[in-house]
């Protein structure tokens, strides 16, 4: 992450990650308090162009993010620290959620 960072600059380090892990058929989540993190952004807008399925947690009305995922769940909340607890529930009841839908 330090080395993409250091050569194509701090708003890349998700979109490279995607371009080479993510295929057709995986998710990415991306995380941002405000829906405005440029890297989180641009991470998600190649996830969603290469055909991943994309899912946004934000906070205080979705920011950018808001059209650009499949699947936006917005806090409604302006206080950073709200919202992130908000986040900290709801990944650990996505994680549930597909344990559970998991076959033993």
């Amino acid at each position: 992450m330090t080395a993409v960072g250091n050569d194509y600059g701090f708003e890349a380090v998700f979109r490279r990650q995607v371009e080479a892990h993510g295929k057709p058929g995986d998710v990415a989540l991306g995380i941002s308090t405000s829906g405005r993190s440029p890297n989180v952004i641009e991470g998600l807008r190649v996830a969603r162009d290469r055909g991943l399925l994309t899912v946004g947690l934000s906070g205080g009305g979705g920011g950018r993010m808001e059209g650009l995922v499949h699947y936006l769940i917005d806090v409604p909340h302006h206080t950073t620290a709200r919202i992130q607890e908000v986040h900290a529930v709801i990944v650990h009841v996505l994680c549930q959620v597909i344990e559970e839908a998991m076959p033993a």
